[in-house]
């Protein structure tokens, strides 16, 4: 199962301006490069006092370009040229001043001429000082670069000056998975996706929980993967050890009552809800404000109660998405158990998984058969990712074609 990348093949023009964050955009070029893109680097007469033109041009294997008029293009415009080539127009970092001209259309250099010469896909990752980041007129350039570009960043943390804010640069991994994920137009792209992933704790004391095995990791594959084939995807997790996925917007939670309620907050607008989280079906009906002893506490009975059903919370509710799938991690009669599951929780789907054994938690491999109501398609085996590809595709089929 092989990805092809949105980059491919693509003409991006790497513009560098002035700040000490160009180290970073040394890194970028080669990201986008690995991705398939041929790269072309613009910079600032400021840039080059960071970092020497020769450094990307090695990075890229292409002559970095300096001048609005250069000699050796075709009538000499090379920024006319360079408009005409270019699939995207990415300026990283972005000065204060430039983005400053960016949004005025001021154009006194090869970069911002081309920008404004350009009809092609555009981003910026700004970075600066946090007080300039913070600064008004700042402020209300953004506004104005935000309809016409993406803006990637920036990130928070401890600056170049020993300032602490907002104002650093993103990092190359994370522009150039957020750029693959907008700019992809795949199957989810315009779809709003929500993803429930993990286990849920319910607390017995201070110490104490009830929880289950589950690792995440389908969930947060699933997510990232929507989010690749251009969804706009919210991750909503129970207690994990995983890094949030590029581009995905993560809501931590704990107990199945705090995965109810988040599922809810976002439940408006929502075209795909997986709910690949292990919820809890009980809870301890008393908790306990101090830590239970069994020397004077009575541990051998605990009472429970039932926890909200979140899946089929979602798909019952006035503002059901579009599609609701489940999931259903059986120990036997696993299809029997899913297609019961996709009838009384009302679900368009269920991913149905055979977990005899324990062995599949926390692994990075698995195997599933996706149970519709109209046929089951069961799934070659493969890892995480390559799973929530063959998952989403099928469900994508099942969304209204959007124009």
């Amino acid at each position: 199962m092989t990805h092809i990348s949105w980059f491919q093949n693509k003409h991006v023009v790497l513009g560098v301006t002035g700040g000490i964050a160009c180290y970073k955009a040394c890194e970028l070029a080669r990201e986008l490069g690995r991705r398939g893109a041929v790269v072309q680097v613009v910079m600032t007469e400021a840039a080059t006092a960071f970092v020497s033109a020769l450094t990307f041009q090695a990075l890229t294997g292409r002559e970095v370009k300096l001048s609005m008029l250069d000699p050796k293009a075709e009538t000499g415009m090379g920024h006319i040229e360079l408009a005409r080539w270019a699939d995207l127009i990415l300026v990283a970092p972005c000065t204060a001043n430039t983005m400053a001209q960016l949004a005025q259309g001021s154009a006194p250099d090869l970069l911002t001429t081309l920008w404004t010469a350009s009809a092609c896909e555009k981003a910026i990752a700004p970075a600066m000082n946090q007080q300039m980041w913070k600064h008004p007129q700042t402020q209300a350039n953004l506004g104005r670069l935000i309809n016409v570009a993406q803006v990637l960043g920036p990130d928070s943390g401890i600056q170049a000056c020993g300032d602490v804010g907002s104002g650093r640069m993103s990092e190359a991994l994370d522009i150039a998975d957020t750029l693959e994920a907008t700019l992809n137009r795949g199957p989810l792209a315009g779809t709003r996706v929500v993803i429930t992933a993990g286990p849920t704790y319910e607390p017995l004391d201070p110490v104490r929980y009830l929880a289950n095995r589950s690792s995440g990791k389908m969930g947060f594959a699933l997510a990232e993967t929507a989010n690749r084939l251009g969804g706009a995807v919210t991750l909503i997790t129970g207690p994990v050890h995983l890094e949030t996925p590029a581009g995905v917007n993560r809501i931590d939670v704990e107990t199945a009552n705090e995965m109810h309620a988040a599922v809810h907050s976002v439940l408006d607008g929502v075209d795909l809800f997986i709910g690949a989280a292990a919820v809890c079906d009980t809870r301890p009906a008393n908790i306990s404000d101090q830590k239970l002893k069994k020397s004077k506490d009575n541990l051998s009975q605990i009472a429970l109660v039932e926890n909200p059903d979140v899946i089929q919370s979602v798909a019952t509710s006035p503002n059901r998405p579009t599609l609701v799938i489940g999931f259903a991690a059986e120990t036997e009669s696993v299809l029997e158990h899913a297609r019961q599951k996709l009838t009384t929780k009302s679900l368009d789907a269920v991913i149905a998984n055979c977990v005899a054994g324990g062995e599949i938690f926390g692994q990075n491999d698995t195997q599933v058969t996706v149970v519709c109501h109209d046929n089951d398609h069961a799934l070659v085996a493969g890892t995480k990712s390559e799973v929530s590809t063959e998952i989403l595709a099928i469900l994508s089929r099942r969304l209204p074609k959007r124009i």
